[in-house]
């Protein structure tokens, strides 16, 4: 029956994986439901509340009567305030015309995948990279092409390396600084040792996957657009999702040359028009905002890095780098590959972490779905209570 109903769909669809990160949340859900206690490490998401100064400024939206369709690439004084944003904390400078306003950082990246690539251009993705990339990419006839990289140069990519991968046929280039899976942060030098490498070939596109830029535990943020040979030839995406807690309220933004801009407003009218009139509105007042309010979030994040890497360092098996950003932690578990846990063989990450989801109640991702099978993702955007625990179960889960 399975079969017959897949026949009609589309191949586009078929051939489509479904996003790993939203698969688990899912399963582990459904655990939930059925009375499991799930300890949920899976998803990309905060767990503390929107700041009250956002919230007053949504609720004020709703009570001056926001409620009309905005203009596809997002209301005038919300770019003024990614401008202003833009400038304050990357020194990019950008006008109302290089700005478009999306329901998430994910449209924005559809919409330039969509707009950029034809059938059989090549994407660079130093892996591991977002689960979406690939599949982003291949849904436009892109090709993603996955450069490797390993825990012990912190799943960084070299100007070597990236040179490597260049072909006729590159049109584009996609990463996260700092970086999810990883947690890993390019500096200045590192970007510009890229930047060097990407030069002699005007044709790719970089998009420059910002989103977690303000957790960030090196006080050091660097954007390829901040390089003027690169300006003309880097999308910077944003939003307010993860330094806000702001993930439902799908808001995402992107600074861009002009004519790609222009391209995705025009693709973003056929297939959603603008972003929700309240999310934008509070996404204003989130922006105009310095940072500073939300450093209670970065600090939290920081002492629980520092918890869950105590805990990690006494597991067998986990060898595990030390993340300079985001709220992940992506060990490497090939220790455990061929080994026979509880009576279930582990052959992969997905064994392991479909293991750990089954044994120790804990929900991680595959680092798979990241482009390295020998990783898992941890996040640690939880309790310190949650997180002591979760580690207790999996040390016990593993002792057998």
């Amino acid at each position: 029956m399975h079969n017959i109903m897949n026949q009609k769909l589309s191949n586009r669809i078929n051939d489509m994986a479904t996003s790993a990160t939203l698969a688990m949340a899912a399963k582990a859900r459904e655990l939930r439901q059925a009375g499991v206690n799930i300890i949920g490490l899976s998803l990309g998401e905060p767990d503390f509340t929107v700041p009250d100064f956002v919230k007053q400024s949504a609720i004020k939206a709703v009570e001056d009567n926001y409620h009309s369709y905005t203009p596809v690439d997002g209301y005038a004084d919300l770019k003024q305030a990614i401008i202003t944003k833009f400038k304050r904390d990357n020194s990019l400078t950008y006008t109302a015309s290089q700005i478009v306003v999306s329901t998430g950082a994910k449209q924005s990246l559809y919409n330039l995948a969509q707009v950029l690539l034809n059938p059989g251009d090549e994407v660079l993705l130093p892996a591991p990279y977002w689960v979406s990339y690939s599949d982003i990419s291949k849904i436009a006839g892109g090709v993603p092409v996955e450069i490797k990289t390993a825990i012990d140069t912190d799943f960084k990519v070299t100007a070597q390396e990236l040179e490597k991968a260049i072909t006729p046929k590159t049109k584009m280039m996609i990463y996260s600084s700092p970086c999810n899976p990883s947690g890993s942060v390019y500096s200045t030098q590192e970007l510009r040792a890229l930047a060097d490498v990407l030069v002699k070939y005007p044709h790719i596109i970089v998009i420059s996957d910002e989103i977690y830029e303000h957790i960030n535990f090196t006080q050091q943020h660097a954007s390829m657009a901040q390089f003027e040979d690169m300006y003309d030839r880097t999308v910077t995406v944003n939003g307010v999702s993860k330094a806000f807690s702001m993930t439902g309220w799908r808001i995402g933004y992107i600074g861009a040359p002009e004519y790609i801009a222009r391209a995705c407003n025009k693709m973003q009218g056929q297939v959603t028009s603008g972003a929700n009139c309240i999310g934008q509105k509070a996404a204003v007042t989130a922006l105009e905002n310095s940072p500073s309010k939300i450093k209670y979030m970065i600090d939290a994040f920081k002492e629980r890095r520092s918890l869950i890497l105590g805990l990690l360092e006494h597991m067998d098996g986990f060898k595990i780098n030390k993340p300079q950003g985001a709220f992940y932690v992506f060990p490497d578990i090939s220790y455990y590959f061929g080994k026979t846990l509880r009576g279930t063989t582990i052959n992969n990450a997905t064994d392991f972490s479909l293991f750990l989801l089954e044994n120790a109640k804990v929900a991680t991702v595959t680092g798979e779905a990241f482009g390295d099978p020998n990783c898992i993702r941890i996040s640690y955007a939880a309790s310190n209570d949650d997180i002591t625990r979760a580690m207790k179960q999996i040390k016990e889960a593993l002792l057998g």
